[in-house]
C-alpha cells in the first residue's frame, strides 16, 4: 500500500503509480489513437467528407457517458467496500491479538515461560498464515517453531490457519486440564480464539467472492463500445484533434475499471491492497512485548 500525503498535489499527479497505470495502459491506448487516425485520415483525406456530408454529433455519446458514468461509480463504490470491510477486517485481528495477549500475559505465571513463548510465537503465526492463505499460499519460512511436532502437524494441511487455531484451542484447553487457567478465565480467552475464525471467515469470502461476472461483462464491454465509437461523434467537429480527445477519455474510463479491478481483491500484492505485511509485523512485535516483556 502506498503511503503519501492527500494535501500534496504535485507528488500525487506526478506519483510513480500514474506511469505504472499508463504502462499498463499503453497497448489499448496505443491502439485507440492508430484506430482514430486511421478513421480520421479515411473520413478527412480519403474521402474527404466534411460536417455537411457526415453529420457526427456528440450527443448520443453525452447520454450514453452519463449512464457509463454512473455504472462506473457503482463499480468503484462496490469495489472500495471490499477493501474497506477488508481492512476492517484486518484491525479488529490487529486488536484481537493484542486482546488475547493482554488476557494470557494477565492469566499466566510470570514464570511459565514455556506458554509465553509458544503464544508469542504461535498467534502471530495465524496471522503469517492467515496473510499468505488470502494470497497464493502458506509461506512456511514465515511461521516461527513453537515445539518438535510443529512441522509434522502442518505437513501436508491445506488450511494452515485452521490447524493453527485448532493447536491455539489445544493448548487453552491443556491450561485448563492443568489448572493454570480457571474455568472463567478459559471462556473469557475463548472469545478471542473464536474470533480468529470469523475473521478469516469474513476475508475468504471477500477473496472467493468476486463482483458477479455478467456485471464485469457488460461494465468492460460497455466501456469497449463507447470509446471504440468515439470518433464517429468527434471526427467533422474535431478532425484531427479526435485522436487526443479519444486517447484521452480512454484513458480516463480504463483507469477506472482498473484501480476497481485492483482493489476489488484487497488482500494481494498490488499497490492499492491492503498493507497486510506491515500489520503482520505489528502484531508480532505487539504480542511478543506483552508475552515476553520483563
Amino acid at each position: 500500500m502506498i503511503s503519501y500525503n492527500p494535501k500534496s498535489w504535485l507528488s500525487l499527479i506526478f506519483h510513480s503509480y500514474s506511469r505504472h497505470v499508463m504502462k499498463t495502459l499503453t497497448p489499448v491506448i496505443v491502439f485507440m489513437g492508430m484506430f482514430s487516425f486511421a478513421f480520421c485520415y479515411i473520413i478527412l483525406d480519403v474521402y474527404k467528407l466534411q460536417e455537411q456530408d457526415l453529420h457526427s454529433t456528440t450527443s448520443m455519446h453525452s447520454l450514453v457517458g452519463i449512464v457509463l458514468g454512473l455504472f462506473l461509480v457503482f463499480r468503484t463504490n462496490t469495489a472500495y467496500d471490499r477493501w474497506w470491510e477488508g481492512r476492517k477486517h484486518w484491525g479488529l485481528l490487529v486488536n484481537n491479538t493484542r486482546n488475547l495477549a493482554h488476557k494470557l500475559n494477565a492469566f499466566l505465571d510470570r514464570g511459565d515461560s514455556a506458554n509465553r513463548n509458544w503464544f508469542a510465537k504461535m498467534i502471530p503465526n495465524f496471522v503469517y498464515s492467515t496473510k499468505e492463505h488470502l494470497r497464493k499460499g502458506v509461506k512456511m519460512d514465515e511461521l516461527e517453531i513453537v515445539d518438535e511436532n510443529f512441522n509434522g502437524r502442518l505437513k501436508g494441511v491445506k488450511h494452515i490457519p485452521n490447524r493453527l487455531s485448532t493447536m491455539m484451542y489445544e493448548r487453552v484447553n491443556d491450561l485448563y486440564k492443568d489448572k493454570k487457567l480457571s474455568g472463567d478465565q478459559l471462556y473469557i480467552v475463548d472469545k478471542e480464539l473464536k474470533q480468529f475464525s470469523d475473521i478469516l471467515g469474513a476475508c475468504e469470502r471477500i477473496k472467493n467472492t468476486p463482483i458477479p461476472y455478467s456485471y464485469t461483462m457488460y461494465i468492460k464491454k460497455f466501456i469497449f463500445i463507447y470509446i471504440l465509437t468515439l470518433p464517429f461523434g468527434f471526427v467533422t467537429i474535431a478532425e484531427y484533434m479526435t485522436v487526443p480527445i479519444v486517447i484521452l477519455i480512454s484513458y480516463v474510463l480504463l483507469s477506472v475499471e482498473l484501480i476497481a479491478e485492483e482493489i476489488e481483491d484487497p488482500f494481494g500484492n498490488d499497490v492499492n491492497d491492503l498493507p497486510t505485511d506491515e500489520l503482520s509485523l505489528k502484531i508480532k512485535d505487539n504480542v511478543k512485548e506483552i508475552l515476553l516483556q520483563d
